[in-house]
Order: C-alpha cells, then sequence, then structure tokens
C-alpha cells in the first residue's frame, strides 16, 4: 500500500481480458472509452482485431485500467523527414497501434496510466522477436493524452498532432 491508503499499481497484475473480469461499472470520462470495454472488447479479441490487456481489482476483478495492442503501419511518408530517410523506401513500415488505454476515475491521478504505458511499450517490444514492429503508434484522444505521450518520449506525426509514435529503438533503450 502507499500512502492514503491506495494500494500500489505496480501490485495488480495485467493479463488478457477474459470472462472473469467485472467491466460493467468501469467509467473513464469517456462514453466511448468505457463502451468499448463494456460491450465490444471481447468480441474484437475473437475476431483477432485487437488484444485487450487489463488490470483488475484483485478481490472483485473490477477493472481498474486497460489498454488495447494490434497490428498497424505507417506510412513512410508520414514519418518526419530525418526519420523516414533512415528506413527502407517500402511505402509502408510495421508498427503495433495502441488503440486504447483508459484508467476508471477512481484510479484516476495515482499512477496506473504509468504502469499501463509501460506493460503496453514491454509487450510490443517483446512481440518484435517474432512479428517485425517499427513503432508504437497511438492516436491520442486530446490535448491531455497527447501531453501523457509525449512524457513517454513518444513523437507527434509532423501533419497530426494528435497521431504518435515511440520508435522500438527508443523503447528497446528505455529497457535497457
Amino acid at each position: 500500500m502507499t500512502e492514503k491508503g491506495v494500494a500500489d499499481p505496480r501490485s495488480h497484475k495485467i493479463e488478457p481480458l477474459g470472462k472473469r473480469h467485472n467491466r460493467v461499472v468501469f467509467s473513464c470520462g469517456n462514453d466511448a472509452l468505457n463502451t468499448y470495454i463494456q460491450k465490444r472488447a471481447s468480441q474484437e479479441a475473437k475476431k483477432k482485431i485487437a488484444t485487450t490487456f487489463v488490470m483488475a481489482n484483485s478481490p472483485t476483478s473490477t477493472v481498474i485500467g486497460y489498454y488495447t495492442l494490434s497490428a498497424t503501419s505507417i506510412l513512410l511518408a508520414d514519418l518526419p523527414n530525418e526519420t523516414a530517410r533512415k528506413l527502407p523506401k517500402y511505402p509502408h513500415v510495421p508498427a503495433t497501434l495502441l488503440g486504447r488505454l483508459a484508467i476508471d476515475r477512481r484510479y484516476q491521478g495515482r499512477g496506473y496510466g504509468e504502469v499501463l504505458i509501460i506493460d503496453t511499450l514491454r509487450r510490443a517490444l517483446q512481440a518484435t522477436t517474432e512479428v517485425a514492429s517499427y513503432a508504437v503508434v497511438v492516436d491520442a484522444i486530446n490535448e491531455r493524452a497527447r501531453s501523457f505521450y509525449a512524457q513517454y518520449e513518444f513523437h507527434a506525426f509532423p501533419d497530426r498532432k494528435l497521431r504518435l509514435f515511440l520508435p522500438m529503438k527508443t523503447i528497446t533503450s528505455l529497457f535497457s
């Protein structure tokens, strides 16, 4: 436990979404993110569209936060020139999409987002041993979310300030 009797976010296990996870009461302040975890996440997992990872409260299995990962690609032309010129001249570069990341309102501001983003980057990096990925890409939902990702060295695409990427090379150095 941390000060104020709040559980340490690092003490919670992060795992793929399962039937035992209670997501009915999840509320992060964004209806689209709430609806996704409550109604669509399992369907998208079955269809192999996105994998949802959750952090849940141990005794109740109530979802504290979640994120999704899936494959995507980046148009080489969309990357900053200094980045693109160092890559093979393929039209698309493989990437990992961090599609959604949300924390229930009751747990916001306590470090749970940081724990989830670190887990996201670790899983994305591990996956590159079997499936190539140049970077993790995220479409920030708003300016506040963009600032959150920028703290972790995500860079904006030149023409889309809410679309960001973090090269695997940077992620590798974070875990070294």
